[in-house]
Formats: C-alpha cells, structure tokens, sequence
C-alpha cells in the first residue's frame, strides 16, 4: 500500500514538474528595438518608449515607459529583475528595480563630469564601468560615481585606440568587445589580461566557461579553458537575426517579428 501511495506522488510531482518547465521553444512576438536577458531567463525587451519583461514562457508581466530617459542604447541584466538602461545621446543612466520603476534618480553623466562616455555595464557591489572616449580608457565608480579603478589611457597600452560596441563583466573579469581587435579582458582593477581572438562581433555573452559571440558568419563558442571554438548552427536564417543572447540552455533571436526562443543544438554543421 505505501508503494502504490509512493508511485502515487512521484506521478503527481513529475507531472507538476512538466507544468512548471519552460516550453521547449516559443516566440515573443513584437517589433523590438533591442533587449537583454538575465541568468533567471527573464527577457527585457524595448519598443519604441515602452520596456517590457518577459518570463520563461513568454509571458509579459510588466512594463513601462522610458520616455523620460532619451533613446535607450543598451540594457544591462547584470543584476536579475533590476535592469539597467543607458541613453548614449543624452548621457543618461537609469536603474530600474523589479517593478520597472525608477531607482533613485536619472544620473546625468556629462553633469557629473563624465562628458563623453559612449558605453557603460554594471559591476558587482552596485559599481558601474565606463568607458570614457576622450581619455579613451575604462573607469569603474561606485554608486556615487567615485572612481575605484581605472585603465589609464588604452591607446598607450594597446598600440591602438579602442572602439567598444559593448561590455559586460562575469565573475570579476571585465570583457569588452572591439570588433576589430577582439574582445579585451581586464580585472576589477582595470588591469588588461588579454585579448581574446574574437573579431567582427556583434554580441556577445560569457556564462560559467564558455564565451559566446554572434556576427555575420553565425554563432561560435569559445571554451575559456582551451580557448577552442565551435560554431553553433542556428534554428533560422542567420540573415534574419538582428541580436542573439544565449540563456540558461536556449537561444534568444531578436528578428523583425519578434523574439525567437529555441533550445541550443547539440551538433555542428
């Protein structure tokens, strides 16, 4: 008897369990401008003025206007259901918390003596990091915008100037892609450790040891311990994809119809 009441729940948790999980496959439909994903799998997409979130199941929970904070240039997840807007033109800063309000106040970058900063990302600590065109080097603040590290001058280091189209930082490495010259990474210092061979990225991602990148010739992943590379085949036309995140085990395809959510493909081709 207390096998079959044992079989019993074990059925009713498996079955629970499907319930819970994340379809395989499913699309977020819109005409978005761009949008980010966070490690829980939550999708922050923007259109026109308006930020949407979006759960593993597509599903859209929350949203809100942005147009009070300029046109918004990039998203950062870095930290889950507190997304992080950035308005290049304006120089302006937002931090959302998990209902898609305001934090705090705008920061005014060009106000605060920041006057020519074309890229930013959230650091660990509520720290942020900047890049800095006119001294052409990478600064980390805190939340009061205090300098707790900096490059120093990158064209004087590098033998060139660098050009970032986007950064992010993982587990304390500061990675910022160039597209010409490859992804540079630095510590929390702002000390450079090297240049990963990675050109023509249009995005790119880092998750546990494996770097990702996505630009005219498809997706690849580098493994970070070998630093070996194997291309992705992807679910569609790559011709069609305008952004690509990769997530918890799934693709993210940003094309003009909406958000394409697809499993990885276990083989090459």
């Amino acid at each position: 008897m207390r096998s079959l009441v044992r079989s019993r729940c074990s059925c009713c948790c498996r079955s629970s369990q499907q319930r819970n999980r994340p379809p395989a496959s499913y699309t977020i439909e819109g005409r978005f401008d761009t949008f980010t994903t966070d490690e829980l799998g939550n999708v922050y997409a923007l259109q026109g003025d308006e930020l949407r979130i979006f759960d593993t199941k597509g599903r859209s929970w929350l949203r809100n206007s942005t147009k009070t904070f300029g046109r918004i240039g990039s998203i950062d997840a870095f930290y889950s259901l507190k997304p992080m807007l950035f308005a290049p033109e304006q120089g302006q800063i937002a931090v959302l918390d998990n209902t898609l309000s305001l934090q705090g106040s705008v920061i005014n970058l060009p106000r605060e003596g920041y006057p020519q900063v074309t890229s930013v990302c959230m650091s660990v600590q509520n720290h942020f990091w900047f890049f800095d065109q006119r001294d052409l080097s990478l600064i980390r603040v805190d939340a009061q915008l205090r300098v707790q590290a900096t490059t120093g001058r990158l064209d004087q280091q590098l033998g060139f100037a660098p050009e970032p189209s986007g950064m992010l930082e993982h587990e304390s490495r500061l990675y910022v892609n160039d597209p010409t010259h490859g992804i540079l990474v630095f510590d929390l210092f702002g000390t450079y450790m090297r240049t990963l061979p990675v050109l023509g990225a249009g995005s790119f991602g880092v998750s546990d040891n494996a770097l990702w990148s996505f630009g005219k010739d498809g997706l690849h992943v580098m493994d970070m311990r070998s630093f070996g590379t194997r291309r992705i085949p992807l679910p569609v036309d790559a011709g069609i994809v305008r952004d690509l995140r990769v997530e918890r085990g799934h693709l993210h395809l940003l094309t003009a119809e909406g958000i394409l959510v697809r499993p990885i493909p276990n083989e090459d081709r």
